[in-house]
Protein backbone atom coordinates (compact mmCIF):
# COMPACT_ATOMS: atom_id res chain seq x y z
CA UNK A 1 0.00 0.00 0.00
CA UNK A 2 2.91 2.07 0.81
CA UNK A 3 4.43 1.62 -2.71
CA UNK A 4 1.45 2.53 -4.18
CA UNK A 5 0.36 5.61 -2.34
CA UNK A 6 4.19 6.43 -3.12
CA UNK A 7 3.61 6.18 -6.95
CA UNK A 8 0.29 8.16 -7.45
CA UNK A 9 1.87 10.89 -5.50
CA UNK A 10 4.84 11.24 -8.03
CA UNK A 11 2.64 10.79 -10.68
CA UNK A 12 0.59 13.44 -9.59
CA UNK A 13 3.92 15.55 -9.15
CA UNK A 14 5.01 14.56 -12.33
CA UNK A 15 1.83 15.80 -14.30
CA UNK A 16 -1.12 13.48 -15.79
CA UNK A 17 -0.64 12.39 -19.09
CA UNK A 18 -2.87 13.12 -21.93
CA UNK A 19 -4.14 10.77 -24.20
CA UNK A 20 -2.95 10.72 -27.84
CA UNK A 21 -4.36 7.85 -28.96
CA UNK A 22 -4.99 3.94 -28.25
CA UNK A 23 -5.72 0.98 -30.90
CA UNK A 24 -6.81 -2.61 -30.82
CA UNK A 25 -4.20 -4.81 -32.59
CA UNK A 26 -6.49 -7.47 -34.14
CA UNK A 27 -6.95 -10.15 -31.94
CA UNK A 28 -3.39 -9.15 -30.28
CA UNK A 29 -2.76 -6.68 -27.71
CA UNK A 30 -3.18 -2.70 -28.17
CA UNK A 31 -0.75 0.19 -28.25
CA UNK A 32 -1.80 3.42 -26.11
CA UNK A 33 0.83 6.96 -27.12
CA UNK A 34 0.48 9.01 -24.09
CA UNK A 35 2.47 11.93 -23.06
CA UNK A 36 3.80 12.00 -19.34
CA UNK A 37 5.32 15.62 -17.94
CA UNK A 38 9.01 14.71 -16.21
CA UNK A 39 9.50 17.50 -13.72
CA UNK A 40 13.70 16.41 -13.93
CA UNK A 41 13.54 17.46 -17.91
CA UNK A 42 12.05 20.86 -16.70
CA UNK A 43 14.43 23.91 -17.76
CA UNK A 44 16.74 22.04 -19.87
CA UNK A 45 19.34 24.23 -21.54
CA UNK A 46 18.38 22.59 -25.05
CA UNK A 47 15.01 23.91 -24.87
CA UNK A 48 13.05 20.28 -25.36
CA UNK A 49 9.45 19.56 -23.83
CA UNK A 50 9.20 18.19 -20.50
CA UNK A 51 6.43 16.64 -22.02
CA UNK A 52 7.52 13.32 -23.53
CA UNK A 53 5.83 10.95 -25.80
CA UNK A 54 5.32 7.06 -24.37
CA UNK A 55 4.49 4.54 -26.37
CA UNK A 56 2.72 1.67 -24.35
CA UNK A 57 1.91 -1.76 -25.60
CA UNK A 58 -0.77 -3.75 -23.80
CA UNK A 59 -0.80 -7.82 -24.01
CA UNK A 60 -4.19 -9.18 -25.40
CA UNK A 61 -5.53 -9.95 -22.00
CA UNK A 62 -5.15 -6.52 -20.30
CA UNK A 63 -8.41 -5.51 -21.56
CA UNK A 64 -10.32 -8.79 -20.10
CA UNK A 65 -8.66 -9.60 -17.05
CA UNK A 66 -9.82 -6.85 -15.38
CA UNK A 67 -7.67 -8.13 -12.53
CA UNK A 68 -4.69 -9.05 -13.55
CA UNK A 69 -1.04 -7.86 -13.34
CA UNK A 70 2.04 -8.26 -15.54
CA UNK A 71 5.92 -7.53 -15.87
CA UNK A 72 6.67 -4.63 -17.25
CA UNK A 73 9.42 -3.95 -20.09
CA UNK A 74 11.38 -1.00 -20.33
CA UNK A 75 12.72 -0.40 -24.42
CA UNK A 76 14.86 2.08 -25.02
CA UNK A 77 15.81 3.40 -28.89
CA UNK A 78 19.14 4.72 -30.22
CA UNK A 79 20.35 7.92 -31.39
CA UNK A 80 18.24 9.73 -34.37
CA UNK A 81 15.69 7.51 -33.71
CA UNK A 82 12.12 7.17 -31.77
CA UNK A 83 9.12 5.31 -30.39
CA UNK A 84 6.95 5.96 -33.61
CA UNK A 85 9.43 3.72 -35.66
CA UNK A 86 9.99 1.39 -32.78
CA UNK A 87 6.05 1.02 -32.71
CA UNK A 88 4.97 0.19 -36.48
CA UNK A 89 4.04 4.03 -36.97
CA UNK A 90 7.12 4.29 -39.65
CA UNK A 91 8.69 1.79 -41.69
CA UNK A 92 12.03 0.90 -39.76
CA UNK A 93 13.56 -2.44 -38.87
CA UNK A 94 11.74 -3.49 -36.03
CA UNK A 95 7.96 -3.21 -35.64
CA UNK A 96 7.30 -4.03 -31.44
CA UNK A 97 3.67 -4.37 -31.52
CA UNK A 98 3.67 -6.97 -33.94
CA UNK A 99 6.46 -8.95 -32.71
CA UNK A 100 5.03 -9.18 -28.88
CA UNK A 101 1.76 -10.47 -30.73
CA UNK A 102 3.55 -13.41 -33.02
CA UNK A 103 5.68 -14.20 -29.81
CA UNK A 104 2.78 -14.71 -27.82
CA UNK A 105 2.59 -18.11 -29.15
CA UNK A 106 5.86 -19.01 -29.01
CA UNK A 107 6.97 -22.05 -25.95
CA UNK A 108 7.38 -20.16 -22.49
CA UNK A 109 5.74 -16.77 -23.62
CA UNK A 110 4.82 -14.56 -20.93
CA UNK A 111 2.09 -11.09 -21.57
CA UNK A 112 4.23 -8.35 -20.88
CA UNK A 113 4.03 -4.60 -21.01
CA UNK A 114 6.15 -2.74 -22.83
CA UNK A 115 7.25 0.73 -22.84
CA UNK A 116 8.80 3.64 -24.21
CA UNK A 117 10.26 7.24 -24.09
CA UNK A 118 10.38 8.99 -26.60
CA UNK A 119 14.28 10.43 -25.90
CA UNK A 120 14.62 12.25 -29.12
CA UNK A 121 16.23 15.71 -28.38
CA UNK A 122 17.31 18.92 -29.99
CA UNK A 123 20.80 16.71 -30.05
CA UNK A 124 18.85 13.88 -31.40
CA UNK A 125 19.39 12.11 -28.61
CA UNK A 126 19.84 11.88 -24.63
CA UNK A 127 22.44 9.03 -23.86
CA UNK A 128 19.39 8.57 -20.53
CA UNK A 129 22.00 10.44 -18.74
CA UNK A 130 21.94 13.60 -16.17
CA UNK A 131 22.74 17.06 -17.59
CA UNK A 132 21.92 20.06 -17.40
CA UNK A 133 21.42 20.96 -21.17
CA UNK A 134 19.70 17.93 -22.25
CA UNK A 135 17.65 17.04 -18.93
CA UNK A 136 18.15 14.99 -16.36
CA UNK A 137 16.32 11.26 -18.25
CA UNK A 138 17.96 9.22 -15.70
CA UNK A 139 15.85 10.38 -12.87
CA UNK A 140 13.13 10.60 -15.86
CA UNK A 141 13.28 7.30 -16.70
CA UNK A 142 14.04 5.46 -13.32
CA UNK A 143 11.83 7.19 -10.88
CA UNK A 144 9.38 9.55 -12.97
CA UNK A 145 8.55 7.20 -15.37
CA UNK A 146 8.42 4.13 -13.81
CA UNK A 147 6.09 5.96 -10.98
CA UNK A 148 3.50 6.70 -13.70
CA UNK A 149 3.70 3.51 -15.46
CA UNK A 150 2.91 1.51 -11.90
CA UNK A 151 0.55 4.15 -11.11
CA UNK A 152 -1.34 4.39 -14.44
CA UNK A 153 -1.14 0.56 -15.54
CA UNK A 154 -1.79 -2.76 -13.76
CA UNK A 155 1.56 -3.97 -13.24
CA UNK A 156 3.36 -5.86 -10.76
CA UNK A 157 5.42 -2.71 -9.17
CA UNK A 158 8.74 -4.24 -8.20
CA UNK A 159 12.16 -5.02 -9.59
CA UNK A 160 11.57 -8.56 -9.93
CA UNK A 161 9.11 -8.03 -12.43
CA UNK A 162 11.07 -4.85 -13.73
CA UNK A 163 13.38 -5.42 -16.80
CA UNK A 164 14.97 -2.76 -19.51
CA UNK A 165 16.37 -3.66 -22.94
CA UNK A 166 17.30 -1.25 -25.49
CA UNK A 167 18.89 -0.51 -28.82
CA UNK A 168 22.40 1.08 -29.23
CA UNK A 169 22.13 4.58 -27.65
CA UNK A 170 19.24 2.46 -25.73
CA UNK A 171 21.46 -0.49 -25.37
CA UNK A 172 23.85 1.69 -23.23
CA UNK A 173 20.71 3.35 -21.75
CA UNK A 174 19.48 -0.39 -20.51
CA UNK A 175 22.78 -1.23 -19.22
CA UNK A 176 23.69 2.24 -17.48
CA UNK A 177 20.40 2.04 -15.60
CA UNK A 178 20.47 -1.72 -14.64
CA UNK A 179 23.90 -1.11 -13.17
CA UNK A 180 23.00 1.98 -11.28
CA UNK A 181 19.24 1.36 -10.87
CA UNK A 182 18.89 -2.46 -9.42
CA UNK A 183 16.34 -1.65 -6.86
CA UNK A 184 13.97 -0.69 -9.96
CA UNK A 185 15.01 -3.31 -12.57
CA UNK A 186 16.12 -6.51 -12.14
CA UNK A 187 17.29 -7.89 -15.64
CA UNK A 188 18.61 -5.87 -18.60
CA UNK A 189 19.52 -6.91 -21.87
CA UNK A 190 21.32 -4.27 -24.35
CA UNK A 191 21.25 -4.72 -28.16
CA UNK A 192 24.80 -3.48 -29.91
CA UNK A 193 24.90 -0.70 -27.05
CA UNK A 194 27.40 2.08 -28.51
CA UNK A 195 29.32 4.27 -25.93
CA UNK A 196 31.03 1.34 -23.94
CA UNK A 197 34.40 3.26 -23.90
CA UNK A 198 35.06 7.27 -24.81
CA UNK A 199 36.78 7.65 -28.20
CA UNK A 200 40.44 6.69 -28.44
CA UNK A 201 43.05 9.38 -29.36
CA UNK A 202 42.82 8.65 -32.74
CA UNK A 203 39.47 8.79 -33.23
CA UNK A 204 39.00 12.19 -31.28
CA UNK A 205 41.49 13.62 -33.11
CA UNK A 206 39.43 12.82 -36.33
CA UNK A 207 36.53 14.51 -34.90
CA UNK A 208 37.84 17.08 -33.23
CA UNK A 209 38.05 19.57 -36.70
CA UNK A 210 34.11 18.95 -36.97
CA UNK A 211 32.94 18.81 -33.68
CA UNK A 212 34.85 22.58 -33.18
CA UNK A 213 33.59 23.58 -36.59
CA UNK A 214 29.49 23.32 -35.33
CA UNK A 215 28.71 26.18 -33.25
CA UNK A 216 25.14 26.56 -33.25
CA UNK A 217 22.03 24.25 -33.84
CA UNK A 218 21.52 25.30 -37.59
CA UNK A 219 25.33 23.76 -38.14
CA UNK A 220 24.22 21.14 -35.81
CA UNK A 221 21.23 19.80 -38.45
CA UNK A 222 24.40 20.16 -41.03
CA UNK A 223 26.74 18.00 -39.76
CA UNK A 224 27.43 14.35 -40.47
CA UNK A 225 25.90 11.10 -38.00
CA UNK A 226 29.47 10.50 -35.80
CA UNK A 227 30.16 14.48 -35.52
CA UNK A 228 26.67 15.12 -34.15
CA UNK A 229 26.93 11.80 -31.95
CA UNK A 230 30.13 13.56 -30.59
CA UNK A 231 28.73 16.73 -29.69
CA UNK A 232 25.33 14.32 -28.65
CA UNK A 233 27.75 12.86 -26.03
CA UNK A 234 29.27 16.17 -24.96
CA UNK A 235 25.71 17.47 -24.52
CA UNK A 236 24.77 14.71 -21.73
CA UNK A 237 28.31 14.07 -20.30
CA UNK A 238 30.49 17.31 -20.41
CA UNK A 239 27.86 19.81 -19.98
CA UNK A 240 28.75 23.80 -19.91
CA UNK A 241 25.70 26.28 -18.71
CA UNK A 242 27.86 29.01 -19.16
CA UNK A 243 28.66 28.22 -22.82
CA UNK A 244 25.82 28.80 -24.60
CA UNK A 245 24.31 28.39 -27.24
CA UNK A 246 24.84 24.39 -27.37
CA UNK A 247 26.05 24.79 -23.37
CA UNK A 248 28.44 21.96 -23.94
CA UNK A 249 32.15 21.38 -23.43
CA UNK A 250 33.94 19.53 -26.33
CA UNK A 251 36.86 16.94 -25.44
CA UNK A 252 39.06 19.05 -27.38
CA UNK A 253 40.22 22.62 -28.13
CA UNK A 254 42.19 23.29 -31.35
CA UNK A 255 42.57 19.82 -31.77
CA UNK A 256 44.18 18.99 -27.71
CA UNK A 257 42.62 17.09 -25.90
CA UNK A 258 40.80 18.49 -22.63
CA UNK A 259 41.66 15.86 -19.77
CA UNK A 260 38.38 17.53 -17.80
CA UNK A 261 35.94 16.68 -20.51
CA UNK A 262 37.48 13.63 -20.98
CA UNK A 263 37.75 12.10 -17.42
CA UNK A 264 34.04 13.01 -17.47
CA UNK A 265 33.05 10.89 -20.60
CA UNK A 266 35.45 8.03 -19.05
CA UNK A 267 33.33 8.35 -15.77
CA UNK A 268 30.09 7.99 -17.81
CA UNK A 269 31.88 4.58 -19.67
CA UNK A 270 30.09 1.30 -19.17
CA UNK A 271 33.22 -0.34 -17.98
CA UNK A 272 33.95 2.37 -15.33
CA UNK A 273 30.16 2.54 -14.02
CA UNK A 274 30.29 -1.53 -13.88
CA UNK A 275 33.45 -0.90 -11.50
CA UNK A 276 31.62 1.87 -9.47
CA UNK A 277 28.03 -0.59 -9.30
CA UNK A 278 29.49 -3.64 -8.07
CA UNK A 279 26.89 -4.15 -5.34
CA UNK A 280 23.83 -3.53 -7.73
CA UNK A 281 25.44 -5.83 -10.66
CA UNK A 282 25.65 -8.50 -7.88
CA UNK A 283 21.73 -7.80 -7.35
CA UNK A 284 20.67 -8.64 -10.77
CA UNK A 285 19.13 -11.86 -12.21
CA UNK A 286 20.35 -11.63 -15.86
CA UNK A 287 22.52 -8.98 -17.81
CA UNK A 288 23.23 -10.14 -21.80
CA UNK A 289 24.46 -7.83 -24.32
CA UNK A 290 25.01 -8.70 -27.98
CA UNK A 291 26.29 -7.50 -31.50
CA UNK A 292 26.79 -8.32 -35.22
CA UNK A 293 30.01 -9.12 -35.62
CA UNK A 294 29.89 -6.36 -38.94
CA UNK A 295 29.79 -3.68 -36.10
CA UNK A 296 32.52 -1.62 -36.52
CA UNK A 297 33.66 -0.22 -33.43
CA UNK A 298 31.06 -1.67 -30.81
CA UNK A 299 31.76 -4.73 -31.52
CA UNK A 300 35.97 -4.13 -29.90
CA UNK A 301 34.61 -2.13 -27.44
CA UNK A 302 31.89 -4.75 -26.49
CA UNK A 303 35.35 -6.90 -25.63
CA UNK A 304 36.05 -4.39 -23.26
CA UNK A 305 32.68 -4.66 -21.21
CA UNK A 306 32.72 -8.46 -21.33
CA UNK A 307 36.26 -8.53 -19.47
CA UNK A 308 35.49 -6.10 -16.81
CA UNK A 309 32.34 -7.77 -15.92
CA UNK A 310 34.41 -11.37 -15.85
CA UNK A 311 37.29 -9.85 -13.74
CA UNK A 312 34.43 -8.83 -11.14
CA UNK A 313 32.72 -11.67 -11.25
CA UNK A 314 29.51 -10.95 -12.56
CA UNK A 315 27.58 -13.20 -14.95
CA UNK A 316 26.36 -12.49 -18.06
CA UNK A 317 25.69 -13.16 -21.27
CA UNK A 318 27.34 -11.64 -24.20
CA UNK A 319 27.18 -13.06 -27.84
CA UNK A 320 28.44 -12.02 -31.34
CA UNK A 321 26.25 -12.93 -34.38
CA UNK A 322 26.57 -12.36 -38.10
CA UNK A 323 25.35 -8.82 -38.98
CA UNK A 324 25.89 -4.98 -38.47
CA UNK A 325 24.27 -2.43 -36.27
CA UNK A 326 21.31 -2.31 -37.57
CA UNK A 327 20.56 -6.03 -39.19
CA UNK A 328 18.42 -8.56 -37.51
CA UNK A 329 17.35 -6.49 -34.86
CA UNK A 330 13.81 -7.11 -35.18
CA UNK A 331 14.48 -10.82 -35.46
CA UNK A 332 16.38 -10.87 -32.03
CA UNK A 333 14.13 -9.01 -29.95
CA UNK A 334 12.07 -11.53 -30.65
CA UNK A 335 14.54 -14.76 -30.79
CA UNK A 336 16.72 -13.64 -27.98
CA UNK A 337 15.58 -10.27 -25.95
CA UNK A 338 11.91 -11.42 -25.28
CA UNK A 339 12.87 -15.11 -24.08
CA UNK A 340 15.09 -13.62 -22.14
CA UNK A 341 12.74 -11.49 -20.21
CA UNK A 342 9.98 -14.56 -19.91
CA UNK A 343 12.80 -16.62 -17.85
CA UNK A 344 14.24 -13.23 -15.50
CA UNK A 345 11.26 -11.53 -15.18
CA UNK A 346 8.84 -12.61 -12.10
CA UNK A 347 5.29 -13.07 -13.46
Amino acid sequence: MRRTTLAVAIVLAVGVSALHWATRLGEGGSVERILVHGRSLEGNLAGDSADRPISVYLPPSYATAQTRRYPVLYLLHGFTDDDNRWFGRLKHFIDVPAAMNRSAARPGSHELIVVMPNAYTRFQGSMYSRSVTTGDWETFVANELVAFVDARYRTLPTAASRGIAGHSMGGYGALRFAMKYPTIFSAAYALSPCCILPPGDSERTALAARAEAVHTFEEFERADFATKLQLAGSAAWSPNAKRPPLFLDLLTINGETQTSVAAKWAANALPAIAEASVDGLRQLKGIAFDVGDQDAGIAETLGALDRKLKTLGIPHTFETYEGDHVSRIGERFETRVLPFFWAHLAI
